[in-house]
């Protein structure tokens, strides 16, 4: 279950990250993301910066509990940063189930319960 988790947060940040790229380049409309709140382009880039910066910071996280990375961090470090993903996947299903967006809220809420299961299975392991 370990290794399912770990490789499951490792492809689904993966993706999540080549999305939120692919929004920033505008080959995907920013309507499908942020409760297609967004109005314009300033808001686009000022939601989606900090969210590649985040994934990648979460992407690098689960690269290091999973040994792919060559990086030791203290075990307790480890467990804090999965408490803390987990917190904030939880806060995004939430989020993503509140969304005005039918694609947010039907393949995003999953998704982002997926990576809510696999961090508190991480966080426990």
């Amino acid at each position: 279950m370990i290794v399912f988790a770990q490789y499951g947060l490792l492809i689904i940040l993966s993706l999540m990250l080549l999305f939120h790229f692919l929004i920033l380049l505008k080959a995907i409309p920013y309507a499908s993301v942020w409760g297609g709140r967004l109005k314009n382009d300033k808001e686009m880039y000022r939601f989606e910066i900090p969210s590649i910066l985040i994934n990648a910071l979460f992407l690098g996280i689960a690269l290091i509990k999973a040994e792919l990375l060559g990086i030791q961090l203290p075990e307790l470090a480890m467990q804090i940063s999965l408490w803390i993903m987990a917190a904030l996947f939880a806060f995004n299903t939430f989020g993503n189930l509140m969304s005005k967006n039918r694609l947010e809220k039907m393949a995003f809420s999953p998704l982002t319960l997926a990576l809510c299961t696999f961090a508190v299975i991480l966080a426990l392991s």
